[in-house]
């Protein structure tokens, strides 16, 4: 086989998260974007050490759980992977990857309590990040998602499924306003430009909506115009109008040439620069960076499932100290509260470790604190030492001297939540010949209509 050549063959298998192996008269190649049963051509762009891999050119055959995808943009855009699957398919085809991964990771016996389904598979969602751009060079203005596999290119998405109309009538209106101004997007090759992003959060139960645009500095452009159309159509009579209501407006300065939205300048065009949401009776002061699971429905039933395995760990007793490591805004840890003494969260985003201190204070949680710092650092500096220990980290998983400062607390019980299963793959080897096994462990699907899926084991240490 040899590369740019185009091949066909039938997908055999997906391997997480999206890698889909195609058999070919010349052998096993390794496509993204495919589905089992599948017959696919594609173009081969990688050989090495006997292994290939090529980019997906066209579905020749559909598979036979295939369904007319409900989003227009499904294929053109990158954001979602399985929106062509009835969700039944992808709860199967996910919770068969998700056991795949844990036996092989597990030593010794456990018990896998499957998926649990997001209660919505559809206008989940409550944190977009859209893209300013072009569909094709010199192409107009468009606001949306990265092409698949192209990131120059950035189609509109109007009709995202994911997300409530909200947000779709949100970009629909900005992409008119800053299009009619003649307003030019930034250029990463060029670093010339003014509009980067444009980031929407919305509380699913309380409707409020916090919008944050990113631009450069490169243009003197004054965005209360900008603010004053997103509240016109807040509350005009008719259709279309918004079901939410804005919280705040915030405009976001940001020069630095990397494609993330970041940066101290902000400034408030109108309301507050957080947002509030509620998950299981709890109220959550949430700002533009602040981590808070995207699927709020979903977080209800991870965090039920967390203190689930912590409850049945206690034998009626209550733990007399938790730390939730990785904490975010504090969601899980207040939450664990009223089943401890004290619980001590540490989080490396100072913005959101003072968010939690304010989130536990609202909800008069006087047994919880909340440190801003690196983990590794901070449980130097903790004098306490926990009875159950819960990690959330990033995609990455624990930091490997973290993981190593964590195991050498001894603690009986580890709760590990995972958006990455191969993450906890990894993290599993050391925990395991520190003489930890896992328990038990069940997958979330926080994420419908991608590969994404969550994952949470209870982890215990041989006495």
């Amino acid at each position: 086989m040899k590369k740019k050549e185009i091949y066909t063959g039938t997908v055999r298998e997906l391997k997480f998260p999206n890698k889909g192996i195609v058999c070919t008269e010349e052998g096993d190649v390794t496509v993204k974007g495919v589905l089992p049963g599948q017959t696919v051509s594609f173009m081969l762009t990688k050989v090495k050490n006997g292994r290939f891999e090529g980019r997906l050119l066209e579905v020749l055959k559909k598979a036979p759980l295939e369904r007319i995808s409900p989003c227009p943009h499904f294929g053109s855009c990158g954001g979602c992977t399985y929106q062509n699957l009835p969700y039944e398919a992808e709860q199967e085809l996910k919770n068969s990857q998700v056991k795949t991964i844990l036996d092989r990771a597990i030593n010794g016996d456990y018990s896998y309590e499957g998926l649990i389904p997001s209660p919505s598979e559809e206008e989940y969602r409550n944190k977009m990040e859209f893209s300013f751009g072009n569909e094709y060079l010199d192409g107009p203005l468009t606001l949306g998602m990265h092409r698949a596999g192209r990131f120059n290119d950035v189609i509109s998405v109007d009709g995202c499924r994911i997300v409530d109309r909200d947000y779709r009538l949100i970009i629909g209106k900005t992409l008119d306003f800053f299009s009619s101004r003649n307003i030019p997007f930034y250029r990463k090759h060029t670093e010339k430009g003014y509009l980067r992003h444009l980031v929407i959060r919305k509380g699913k139960k309380t409707g409020e909506i916090l919008l944050l645009i990113e631009t450069t500095t490169q243009l003197d452009f004054d965005m209360r115009e900008y603010a004053e159309m997103l509240l016109s159509i807040e509350g005009r009579d008719g259709d279309p109008s918004l079901t939410g209501r804005f919280a705040g407006i915030l405009h976001l300065k940001n020069d630095d040439p990397a494609d993330n939205v970041q940066g101290d300048d902000i400034t408030v065009l109108y309301g507050r620069d957080f947002f509030y949401d509620e998950i299981l009776g709890l109220s959550f002061r949430i700002t533009p960076f602040s981590f808070f699971q995207t699927n709020t429905l979903g977080a209800e039933l991870l965090y039920s499932k967390a203190r689930e395995y912590a409850l049945s760990v206690m034998d009626g007793e209550r733990a007399l100290v938790i730390f939730d490591l990785y904490s975010g805004t504090g969601t899980i840890g207040q939450i664990m509260s009223k089943a401890a003494d004290k619980v001590i969260g540490i989080e490396i985003v100072k913005e959101a470790a003072e968010a939690a201190r304010e989130n536990a204070a609202a909800n008069h949680l006087g047994n919880t604190g909340f440190i801003a710092g690196d983990v590794l650092k901070e449980l130097g500096r903790i004098k306490e030492k926990p009875d159950i220990i819960i990690l959330d980290p990033p995609r990455d998983g624990c930091a490997p001297k973290a993981l190593s400062k964590i195991i050498d607390y001894g603690c009986r019980h580890i709760i590990y939540i995972s958006c990455k299963i191969t993450s906890l793959e990894r993290d599993l080897v050391p925990l395991q010949d520190a003489g930890y096994r896992v328990v038990k462990a069940a997958a979330v699907d926080m994420f419908p209509n991608t590969s994404g899926v969550e994952v949470i084991a209870l982890i215990e240490k041989d006495s």
